[in-house]
């Protein structure tokens, strides 16, 4: 295994105001973009070429990885000029691919924060002759995702999209976004028009009589596709229970970036992520949450399981539970927004404004 493609080109809809300067996998997990986690685990498999599938804010990735040395790795980048879907994606970015016709090729979706055994899955893919392989995991609710029934040796039996009612759900099998093809596969894709690979490729080469093969690796798996999603992964990660070489520092109750300044007095915990310039204030607590570079928790606050954009600042004692707040925001004193609340860039909420409580 030599070489990957990573798709990165979704504009990150659910994630705003995340996502509003920033593509969803350079947003920050555990101190860095997320996009690092993966390209690291990539590595660490022996994957070296990597091509990067580029579209929503393309022009941010190159700047930040460059030519993907500092990681061990050698990277590529080719933007869509109109999104293609995954498979559109795939074959898209074929021509830079130096595999031959019958060698692996891994595939991976940029949201998906996974401890999946990479080497497991290329053996997988090449003990079975199989022409595409596809990291399956179980789920306890899998009505939201695709499902994937398998036979007793393995084989992939049909592909069902987003299933509606209880008969339509044959298995808790899930298509959990890594795969490995065939070279030759990814040119049998249509080229230069939109086309996703699960609704339209799988379902094809099925039917053509293709021999496609789950392996089901039910070890951490999280799409990171909402903000409390993203938020619980980046704490994961702090915490250890997600697994990356590019965690910058040792995982514990909290990770503090270089340049950051936490008061003596404040309290951090539950995988909490302090950003490079950020400051944490005397006697605010964080639980579970991530403070992006150059943002401000002032005294007193209460912030858990949120995400706090660059440069943002939250008031004094305002309480934040399951919020984002976007970059530029500023949350005033005495405020309080909780489950799914969502601050957008540059906004700001006077003091005392918002609350879910008596303010007494």
């Amino acid at each position: 295994m030599t070489e990957a493609i990573l798709l990165v080109g979704g504009k990150g809809t659910r994630l705003r105001p995340l996502t509003v300067h920033t593509p969803k996998p350079m947003v920050r997990a555990a101190g860095v973009p997320f996009l690092t986690h993966q390209l690291a685990r990539a590595r660490a498999a022996g994957v070296e070429h990597v091509v990067l599938a580029t579209s929503y804010l393309a022009e941010v990735f190159e700047p930040y990885f460059g030519d993907g040395s500092s990681l061990g790795l050698h990277l590529e980048y080719v933007t869509e000029e109109e999104p293609l879907g995954t498979g559109g994606a795939i074959r898209n970015v074929a021509p830079l691919l130096r595999s031959g016709p019958d060698e692996p090729v891994l595939i991976f979706n940029g949201d998906i924060l996974t401890g999946l055994d990479i080497r497991a899955l290329l053996r997988t893919h090449e003990t079975t002759g199989a022409d595409v392989s596809l990291h399956l995991t179980k789920v306890p609710d899998p009505r939201a995702y695709g499902l994937v029934p398998t036979d007793g040796t393995g084989r992939v039996l049909a592909f069902l999209e987003k299933p509606q009612t209880p008969e339509e759900i044959v298995t808790d099998q899930i298509n959990a976004g890594a795969y490995v093809f065939r070279r030759s596969v990814i040119d049998t894709i249509p080229h230069g028009r939109p086309v996703s690979v699960e609704r339209e490729t799988f379902p094809e080469l099925l039917a053509a009589g293709a021999h496609l093969r789950g392996m089901v690796d039910s070890t951490y798996w999280l799409d990171l596709g909402t903000p409390a999603a993203f938020v619980r992964g980046s704490a994961d990660l702090v915490l250890g229970r997600a697994p990356s070489p590019a965690v910058p520092g040792r995982c514990g109750d909290r990770l503090i970036l270089p340049t950051a300044v936490v008061a003596p007095g404040a309290k951090l915990t539950g995988g909490t992520v302090v950003g490079e310039g950020a400051f944490v204030a005397e006697g605010a607590r964080v639980f579970g949450s991530t403070i992006l570079p150059g943002a401000v928790i002032e005294s007193g606050a209460v912030v858990t399981d949120s995400l706090i954009g660059s440069r943002a600042r939250v008031g004094t004692r305002s309480v934040l539970n399951g919020t984002v707040v976007g970059d530029g925001a500023v949350v005033g004193a005495d405020n309080e927004l909780r489950n799914g609340a969502r601050v957008w860039c540059d906004a700001t909420i006077p003091a005392g404004s918002v609350r879910f409580s008596s303010d007494q």
